[in-house]
């Protein structure tokens, strides 16, 4: 298992219709993450006016941006999500961790947020959404 700090790039990302077809995505660049977690709270009169809570809920967007590779298998599969609805906008999405640690979505939705647009002078972008739908599976490099 790989400990320490290490560059950005070693994060790695599958996408396709299902695990068995899911390829690398070319030309990424950029991801982030956001965590979207549902907080209940609650003043119970035993603690004095201080807040009590318990986080409830969870939810994650990976936003991810590159340039369009036309003829890539991954990226091809995410543009050719831009047009559609329902769930025909969904797919496997993995992210595999530095440290070998899988999160996967068996049917995560993809939001294309940005295909090909720029100036006449850049190389065309790719811009994506990957929303969790339902809980992602986590194996963890330690049993």
């Amino acid at each position: 298992m790989k400990t320490g700090v290490y560059p950005c790039y070693e994060n790695q990302f599958k996408i396709g219709l299902a695990e068995q077809s899911a390829t690398t995505i070319a030309d990424m660049e950029t991801f982030g993450v956001k965590f979207d977690n549902g907080v209940e709270e609650w003043y119970p009169f035993d603690t004095e006016g201080w807040v009590r809570r318990l986080l409830t809920a969870k939810a994650i967007t990976i936003s991810v941006s590159g340039k369009r590779n036309v003829g890539d298998t991954g990226n091809d599969f995410v543009a050719g999500l831009a047009f559609k609805n329902g769930r025909d906008a969904e797919g496997y999405f993995a992210w595999t961790f530095p440290d070998g640690t899988i999160v996967s979505f068996p049917m995560a939705v993809v939001n294309v947020t940005n295909i090909g647009a720029g100036k006449s002078t850049e190389v065309g972008v790719l811009e994506f959404d990957v929303m969790s739908n339902g809980k992602p599976e986590v194996t963890t490099s330690n049993p």
